[in-house]
């Protein structure tokens, strides 16, 4: 299967799949929305289309990613699992490094990936409309209030777009924005992100930043922008990769960055290093918490563009699961190959819901000597995004860490918590109220592994229960025979 063009084409095959609901009476974008959606979220419900939205003339769309199944379609596979296949083809290559310095130097010179750079054209949908001065307005759109104690109306499924000022070289970051009114919005870029580093260079050199949001376009762009890639990785070629053809791109109005072409909308502005931050949130965040009032960069509005009959794309975060689980499953997936490119004993790596991404990771291993265990939890704090981790719990490899139940049953059966617990400290992720210092906190690393004689565990290590596979079989056609399973 295709991976779908545009956000109306993935529309079309959810509604033909009979996974969409549209719905024709008005509701209301503060509030009401999300007490709408969260249930559905949860259940595993339906995308959602809301064709009448009170303020605004756009339909809205929500919970477009909130399944596996919806997840495999935007992305165009059958299974995640898929993408991880075809990213591991290209990986098989002996280069040195780090897992970030291999994505870089091994990403720019496969001539299969060369093949998905961005496509420049001349026209686009998304420019059908264009909107300067006064009204280019942030009014048009049907901007959520998600959660009773947020600040505002945020823009939560954005494609912010910025350019390095020296190189040229863009990034693709998905960054919520808080509309403070008509033309001007938070930037909530955290100091680790690669809008942020644009932010820092066009401040040393005494210059605004221009930026483009882009909303909509094809799924796979809207989920690349929320890929923990490294910055020096342009994601519009992720997302060729992931089409299986280049992204279209055309230049904005008002800037030389390129957006994509089949966006639904794009706003264009700037954003000014030399003006004073303000204060950005409360916002309900994916932890299931409001994360905190803090001092952002603002944006500044100038121009809008957008097909002549938009539709808004959104989602909703809080309490887990929730549609970015779904999201955050697909770069699982993807990155267990470039995982194990660097940590080839790595068989199967989990981030559970419930740890909303930075909390908890599972990773089974093939174990090879004494504290191996510890290597790969010292080796994954090293490795990009993965330093957010705040609990890695390392278990043998035949354990499914799917299964969150099982992968705790083995390593709570396993553990001695003198001996089997380490702690470490690293930087933080913004959104973790509880570290003891912004931008730092701990890390515990727990080796669930079977203890060997090299370890200093001298005693016999008992076997799983397990049913002779025989008897097994038998006793279940019998079961079956009885109507007991």
């Amino acid at each position: 299967m295709a991976a779908p063009g545009s956000l109306g084409e993935f529309i079309a095959a959810l509604e033909s799949r009979g996974e969409l609901k549209r719905i024709g009476e008005e509701v209301d974008p503060r509030l009401e929305i999300t007490a709408l959606t969260d249930p559905v979220m949860k259940a595993q419900g339906p995308a959602l289309l809301f064709e009448k939205v009170k303020g605004s003339p756009a339909p809205l769309a929500i919970n477009l990613f909130g399944s596996n199944a919806r997840m495999c379609a935007a992305l165009g596979v059958s299974d995640l699992n898929d993408i991880a296949a075809r990213l591991k083809g290209l990986m098989e290559m002996s280069l040195p490094q780090g897992l970030w310095a291999k994505l870089m130097t091994a990403i720019p010179k496969l001539k299969e990936l060369a093949a998905f750079a961005p496509k420049q054209v001349s026209e686009a949908p998304c420019q059908e409309v264009v909107l300067t001065g006064d009204q280019a307005s942030l009014d048009l759109l049907p901007i959520l209030t998600c959660w009773p104690d947020d600040a505002g109306p945020f823009i939560t499924l954005p494609q912010v777009i910025t350019a390095d000022p020296q190189t040229g070289k863009q990034n693709r970051g998905m960054y919520r924005l808080q509309k403070f009114d008509a033309q001007t919005t938070g930037m909530h870029w955290h100091r680790h992100k690669g809008g942020a580093a644009h932010f820092r260079a066009a401040k040393e050199l005494g210059q605004r930043l221009p930026v483009a949001i882009a909303l909509g376009g094809p799924p796979a762009a809207i989920y690349a922008a929320c890929a923990p890639f490294p910055e020096h990785l342009d994601e519009a070629m992720l997302t060729g990769f992931l089409l299986g053809r280049p992204l279209k791109v055309v230049k904005a109005v008002a800037s030389d960055l390129l957006v994509p072409a089949e966006a639904e909308v794009v706003l264009e502005g700037y954003v000014d290093p030399n003006e004073p931050w303000r204060v950005e949130g409360p916002f309900g965040d994916h932890t299931g918490y409001y994360s905190l009032a803090d001092e952002y960069p603002v944006f500044h509005l100038t121009t809008v563009t957008h097909r002549k009959n938009f539709i808004y794309p959104t989602t909703i975060v809080g309490r887990p699961p929730m549609e970015d689980y779904w999201l955050g499953m697909a770069t699982e997936r993807m990155f267990l190959p470039l995982l194990q490119s660097v940590l080839p004993e790595v068989v199967d790596y989990h981030m559970p819901a419930e740890g909303v991404f930075h909390n908890l990771v599972f990773v089974a291993i093939k174990k090879q000597y004494p504290g191996h265990a510890f290597k790969v939890m010292n080796a994954l704090w090293g490795q990009g995004q993965m330093m957010f981790a705040k609990v890695i719990v390392v278990v043998d490899e035949h354990v499914n860490v799917q299964d969150e139940k099982e992968a705790w049953w083995e390593a709570l059966n396993h553990i001695d918590p003198q001996r089997d617990v380490l702690f470490t400290k690293g930087p933080a992720d913004a959104l973790d109220h509880a570290a003891g210092l912004p931008w730092l906190h701990s890390k515990m690393g727990i080796d669930g592994t079977r203890k060997w004689p090299d370890e200093g565990f001298t005693r016999p290590w008992p076997e799983r229960i397990v049913m002779t596979p025989e008897i097994q079989r038998a006793a279940n056609e019998k079961l079956k025979k009885w109507g007991l399973i």
